[in-house]
């Protein structure tokens, strides 16, 4: 086969040549080989040769391969280039083709299929002027025989049925105009009162094979899907239950079953479906039988066709009041399958697709008015109740040694389940109140202090499970149950990891409780400070800490010594060690932010004493780690302890009030005034050396300078202006590791220096300085390889944009060139980066409006605005991601608000460039864009319409449903 890469004639594509690229394909060992033969294939199928080689490929002598290809290439041709084919010859196509399926209709399945695909997309661009009775039409051909010969009945039974079932489904997959998709499926409906009892026939006869009845269940299915009517349809989905009894046939019957019933506009029949109740209820001595034989696929299988009715049309049932008795036990079998026996989904796998349709019930029931909710209420308010004993009873833990059987994937599954019944009982609590925390509280205080027999560690994790999905989101301050439950937990008899982790989990979702009740924290502190030093516990613990530190700052001066010390230990003998997947280990971070919400609410004057012990150890460490050679080893260890430094600095803000603080007991310890400098500054200006220490050994590792770059970016977010005194030594720092090794990082923290401290003029002399050494740097990164760097392009972008929104004044600067930054930005548009291209538009969003006050910026547009505009459509019209194209058309909005007239003059002169931007859009829509683009000058949402819309056009895919990005 010949390299793809050059243009093959129409004499190239011959029926050998497909049957070697064929043979390539399929047997060549070479994937590049094999590659070359797609491209071809693909190639010789768009040809016009196409329409004759493909009925020689369906030649019998071939073998399947290529007869497959064949029928493909067949399909392809009448679904995209139909238009190729004279009217004329539409007939002798038709005949042609329905031969063809007669001659495949016992095989091979895969060739009859594509036949009958191809048959289907012909019906469609008959229907409904050219042919309207093609569908009768069709099925007498294959009734009779007349024009299929060569088959008996039964494989031409199969054949109609495969042709019956893809029908729809072509329909579903073409792509065809709104108003033409609307008039063929109201087309294909009417021929619903022919298929039906065709379909219906032949699934009551009692010698058709489980072949046939397997395929008119797909017939079904498929013919529903376009909105037939249920109605219609009754009897022959009647019938369909019937062959749930069948193995055979039982899991294509309930596909069909609950795809036909999860129709959206089933609603319209309530009747019918009001009848079908009967149908499931029926399957429930099958349900039953199918649970104590652990035939787990029947069960699941009747457990869908349940919840599909019951979720589905759960109002239609509800309002049928004269059926409640029937709904009611339709809901009590939902409930069975909530409930079905064994541990998922080691022993079952059905009761998580119940756990919607609880949720749709409750729904409906609350939407109705006062009168009917009290009535709906009363009966299934207790229903509820025993929902949620069923889903902790199924949230219960194995046996330890059935636990520690199961493998990893089963553990993992089992635990999305516990967090879908936690949000399950989060929102059934909506519905049954307080009741529900007080029958939780009486179940686990009965546990615990039933002194005649020890409770199994699972029913008491059960029940904190529950109060722990309701505590997470709900507010419980008002609950009288709270206190007790506080007092619960000391007596608990922690045995188990899984029971201890749980324990942890409730005491953290109790945290704003807490705050308002800080008398209680003296019982619960030592429990959770205890499970620190366990590192099974390593989550639970430390985000139980956390929870507490942040809620409760304020009221835990009593208890930081222990805190700290506590905390200083775990921290010390490394506990909780770093994941496998990064240099840091997350629970650590934590722990030092809540050590940094706790600090913050000291008084002032205890700060720093409280700080400089916590620190010394890591920075006694990190200055023993600087004097060593770097290798991976004590990398890691510096990047931890360089997290550890800025997971600190995000929480310790000394500024922060307590909610509500004005007219509540709880506010800040009474101390002195805050100090100043603030206690980080005082701790950083400590650590500087240290940290230019560590740089000078690892300047070329951007994992290290970004974990140091870290420390200063959350520092500046935390204390804002009270960096203040750092700005000059950081901007210093900064401008010494770029010079060395430009990184993405420096800039990212020198936007942060500009964003706080531009209208700062005492302090900003360093920054601008800073900026036009970055600038300068970067430039040269342009005149080299810009490509090699585009997260240090993508920072840069986004450095200028900030300097011209919040200090734009610097673009005054005689040594700030102004027209390189301009071209920088022209070469970043063409980089594939979405985030790139991003920053880029931010850029000339921000630049273009000073045109009107910085003459630098005035000049530049004057004399190359025309080629930022031309960058702009070559964007538009492919050259950019399609996703990106709103970003294009602020630039464009921006340009024509401060630039109309020279605009104006530019589109004109770029657009008249013979297939520019794209060669797919005339000149005519070229000038249709051009008004439009200047006629928009204030509306965002229309300007991003109008470039999205001539975008696609450039891109030949206006019109399609075409949700891909380039």
């Amino acid at each position: 086969m010949e390299s793809s890469s050059a243009q093959a004639s129409g004499a190239d594509f011959t029926v050998e040549a497909v049957e070697r690229a064929l043979h390539q394909l399929y047997y060549d060992p070479d994937m590049a080989q094999k590659n070359v033969a797609q491209k071809w294939l693909t190639q010789a199928q768009m040809s016009p040769q196409a329409w004759h080689f493909c009925w020689v490929l369906l030649s019998r002598d071939k073998v399947p391969e290529v007869q497959f290809f064949g029928a493909s290439t067949l399909y392809a041709k009448i679904s995209r280039s139909w238009s190729d084919l004279p009217t004329e010859q539409h007939g002798s196509l038709k005949t042609q083709l329905i031969s063809q399926v007669g001659h495949f209709a016992s095989g091979p399945k895969m060739v009859l299929t594509r036949l009958c695909v191809a048959l289907a997309s012909l019906v469609l661009h008959l229907m409904p002027d050219t042919w309207p009775s093609a569908v009768p039409d069709l099925l007498q051909e294959f009734q009779s025989g007349h024009a299929i010969t060569g088959a008996d009945g039964r494989v031409r039974c199969l054949a109609m049925l495969e042709l019956l079932a893809v029908l729809p489904e072509e329909f579903q997959n073409c792509k065809i105009p709104a108003a033409r998709r609307t008039q063929l499926r109201t087309a294909l409906a009417r021929q619903w009162s022919t298929v039906c009892p065709l379909l219906q026939q032949l699934l009551r006869q009692a010698d058709s094979p489980a072949q046939v009845k397997m395929r008119v269940l797909r017939c079904l299915a498929s013919w529903m899907a376009l909105d037939v009517s249920l109605g219609d349809s009754e009897g022959l989905l009647q019938d369909s239950f019937s062959t749930l009894a069948d193995p055979e046939l039982f899991d294509t019957a309930v596909e069909t079953i609950v795809s036909t019933i999860s129709q959206p506009d089933c609603h319209r029949f309530a009747d019918t479906l009001v009848k079908l109740m009967p149908q499931v209820l029926g399957l429930q001595d099958q349900l039953r039988k199918a649970v104590e034989t652990g035939d787990m696929e029947t069960s699941h299988g009747i457990c869908r066709i349940a919840v599909a009715l019951g979720e589905t049309h759960c109002r239609t049932l509800l309002e049928h009041v004269d059926q409640w008795q029937d709904f009611q036990a339709l809901v009590n079998m939902i409930l069975y399958c909530t409930g079905i026996p064994g541990h998922y989904p080691v022993d079952e796998t059905s009761s998580s697709l119940t756990l919607t349709f609880w949720y749709t019930l409750q729904d409906e029931i609350l939407s109705f008015d006062a009168d009917r909710q009290a009535l709906y209420l009363q009966v299934y308010r207790p229903l509820y109740f025993q929902l949620v004993d069923v889903l902790l009873h199924k949230s219960r833990f194995p046996s330890d040694e059935g636990y520690a059987s199961w493998s990893s994937d089963d553990k993992e599954q089992f635990r999305i389940y516990r967090v879908d019944i936690s949000d399950t009982l989060m929102y059934v609590y909506d519905l049954l109140g307080p009741e529900l925390l007080r029958n939780l509280y009486d179940r686990l205080g009965r546990l615990l202090t039933d002194t005649r027999r020890t409770a199994a560690w699972q029913d008491i994790e059960a029940l904190l499970f529950g109060f722990q999905s309701i505590a997470e989101t709900v507010d419980v301050s008002y609950s009288d149950v709270i206190p007790g439950l506080i007092g619960l937990i000391p007596l608990i008899n922690v045995t188990n990891v899984e029971l201890a982790d749980t324990v942890m989990f409730t005491i953290g979702s109790l945290g704003e409780w807490l705050a308002d009740h800080p008398l209680m924290l003296g019982g619960i502190l030592p429990v959770v400070l205890q499970a620190l030093s366990n590192a099974d516990l390593s989550v639970s613990s430390v985000s139980a800490l956390k929870r507490i530190c942040r809620e409760c700052r304020f009221s835990l001066q009593p208890h930081a010594d222990n805190i700290l010390a506590a905390t200083q230990d775990v921290l010390v003998k490394q506990i909780h060690k770093p994941c496998w997947c990064c240099l840091q280990s997350a629970q650590c971070m934590w722990l030092m932010q809540a050590l940094g919400f706790l600090i913050s609410a000291l008084p002032g004057e205890q700060i720093l004493g409280k700080l400089l012990p916590l620190l010394g150890p890591h920075l006694q460490q990190l200055g023993h780690l600087t004097k060593e050679t770097p290798n991976p080893s004590n990398k890691s260890a510096i990047v931890h302890i360089l997290g550890l430094l800025s997971s600190l600095f995000t929480t310790l803000d000394t500024n922060a009030e307590p909610e509500g603080s004005d007219d509540m007991a709880i506010s800040r310890p009474a101390a002195a005034p805050q100090p100043d400098p603030h206690p980080v500054v005082v701790v950083l200006q400590q650590f500087f050396p240290l940290i230019q220490a560590v740089l000078s050994n690892w300047l070329t590792d951007s994992e290290v300078v970004e974990a140091a770059c870290a420390i200063f970016d959350k520092s500046l977010k935390t204390l804002l202006s009270g960096f203040a005194p750092l700005v000059s030594q950081l901007s210093e720092l900064i401008g010494q590791m770029y010079s060395a090794v430009p990184q993405a990082a420096a800039l990212d923290l020198t936007r942060q220096l500009v964003h706080i401290f531009s209208s700062e003029k005492e302090h900003f002399a360093p920054i601008k300085s800073l900026i036009e050494l970055l600038s300068s740097i970067t430039l040269t990164i342009f005149q080299q390889e810009p490509r090699d760097h585009p997260d240090i392009v993508d920072s840069f972008m986004q450095l200028h944009a900030q300097v011209l929104k919040r200090k734009a004044e610097l673009y005054l600067s005689e040594t700030l060139d102004i027209k390189a930054l301009f071209y920088c930005g022209i070469l970043s548009f063409k980089f594939p980066e979405k985030p790139t291209v991003k920053s880029t538009c931010l850029f000339f969003t921000e630049l273009v409006p000073h045109c009107e006050d910085i003459p630098a910026v005035s000049e530049v547009l004057q004399e190359d605005g025309k080629l930022l505009l031309q960058s702009l459509l070559e964007g538009i019209g492919g050259l950019a991601a399609l996703s990106v194209m709103e970003h294009f058309a602020e630039v464009l909005l921006c340009l024509n608000r401060h630039c109309h007239s020279l605009l104006s003059v530019w589109m004109q002169e770029v657009l008249l460039t013979p297939n520019f931007p794209s060669a797919h859009v005339s000149m005519e829509q070229k000038q249709t864009f051009n008004q439009q683009i200047l006629r928009e000058q204030a509306n965002k949402r229309r300007a991003r319409e109008i470039v999205r819309d001539f975008s696609q056009r450039c891109r030949g895919v206006h019109g399609a449903e075409y949700a891909g990005d380039y």
